[in-house]
């Protein structure tokens, strides 16, 4: 009978691999993967507003970015487990048809606090979107080919937090900051219904594994004991608390520190968008040219050169709208090579069999530590978030990375020098 059924449905593993079908994968997988992101950055021009509308200090409105990168974080640890024991296919809708009503649930929330729950509940929701959109990749891909797919990839979840800002900004030129979880919501059920429709099952029945704590646990303890995954995912997910930390906090201090206005700021967060896109297809180009190591180093190296540029501005006192906004380009330059690299070399040295738990892992860290060292930005006598104290957390956790990548840092099985 699973003979007869697999039969009538292929999976992606069995389809042609035409630029046809690699595209439309792109675009699936894209889309699944930004559905969080633009989660986040959508409202971003809004925040001040928010904090004003439900009477909360900015530091508590602050904690809604935390709150859907922390559900994120351990929604990964569950549903990557069970995509490796159910398939991709299953998780992927069910955690789009949860986000979607969240997204919508927010729009009537009565309080900060109830707002901080529901976007904590949102996150393990769009874990799915997260980590199985990985083990994706890894079912179909290996090595620089995975790394290759990884660029594509970041070409389309790069357009959310390039568009996210700028459409949120002009969203609430015609409407309440609240429009912008519409907007959320429809895209996750465009994102459900592409999946449903479109996106074949890529992981066969026989290399599923049963879902059991202890296996979990097993498959988890070997991981964190590997330094040729652990290297990598230390790298991506201290690389991404220096990213997120501009995220999160640069919307409060372009408009309060600077003066902008909220069109000003997503302006300004769609030229780094575009300069972190731009980096992803530069790292796609140079595959099979330079080693991953060496585009890793590239990318650490660029990401120290830019905070340690902010920080002088600062120091000195010369920071600008205009030279705070060249320092943040020059940042997400070397955190679109990060994020590519880190993340293939970090899944392929792992079998597909384990690929949804390795990725969980990978996500749990990236999405743990990004959200919760950023939220340190906020945490000023003022309870708002400056440049210094951005800069701090960031050069902090650059730093970290970079000790991670030269410490831990080996070549993985199937990832080539």
């Amino acid at each position: 009978m699973s003979t007869q059924t697999d039969v009538a449905a292929p999976t992606a593993a069995d389809l042609p691999r035409t630029g046809r079908s690699t595209a439309l994968l792109v675009v699936i997988l894209g889309m699944l993967t930004a559905t969080g992101p633009l989660a986040t950055d959508l409202y971003l021009p809004a925040l001040p507003q928010i904090a004003a509308d439900l009477s909360a200090p900015e530091s508590q409105i602050q904690l809604t970015l935390t709150a859907i990168m922390v559900g994120m974080a351990l929604g990964q640890l569950v549903i990557g487990p069970m995509s490796d024991a159910w398939g991709r296919r299953v998780p992927l809708i069910v955690g789009g048809i949860v986000f979607t009503l969240t997204a919508l649930g927010c729009m009537f929330v009565p309080s900060a606090g109830a707002f901080v729950v529901l976007r904590f509940i949102q996150g393990i929701a769009g874990a799915a979107g997260a980590v199985v959109s990985r083990a994706v990749v890894r079912d179909l891909f290996d090595g620089d080919a995975a790394a290759r797919f990884f660029s594509r990839l970041m070409l389309v979840i790069g357009v959310a937090p390039m568009l996210g800002p700028v459409l949120g900004g002009q969203l609430l030129l015609v409407g309440p900051w609240q429009v912008s979880f519409a907007v959320i919501g429809a895209v996750s059920a465009l994102s459900v219904t592409l999946v449903w429709l479109r996106l074949p099952e890529s992981l066969p029945r026989h290399q599923r594994r049963p879902v059991s704590a202890a296996s979990l646990l097993r498959t988890v303890a070997t991981l964190l004991s590997q330094a040729r995954f652990m290297g990598p995912a230390l790298t991506l997910a201290l690389g991404f608390a220096a990213m997120f930390t501009y995220v999160s906090a640069f919307s409060f201090v372009a408009q309060n520190e600077f003066g902008a206005t909220a069109q000003q700021f997503s302006l300004i967060f769609a030229l780094t968008a575009i300069a972190l896109v731009g980096s992803t297809q530069l790292n796609a180009a140079l595959i099979g040219r330079v080693s991953i190591r060496g585009r890793l180093g590239a990318a650490l190296a660029t990401l120290l050169a830019a905070i340690a540029a902010l920080a002088v501005l600062d120091l000195t006192g010369t920071a600008t709208l205009v030279t705070v906004t060249v320092a943040f380009m020059v940042m997400m330059l070397g955190a679109g090579g990060i994020m590519p690299n880190a993340t293939s070399a970090a899944i392929s040295s792992q079998e597909p069999a384990v690929a949804g738990t390795a990725s969980a892992l990978v996500g749990t860290l990236q999405f743990a530590l990004g959200g919760g060292l950023a939220a340190l930005a906020g945490f000023t006598p003022s309870g708002e978030a400056s440049l210094t104290s951005m800069t701090v957390v960031m050069a902090a956790t650059a730093i970290a990375a970079t000790v991670a990548f030269c410490t831990l840092g080996r070549r993985p099985a199937g990832v080539p020098a």
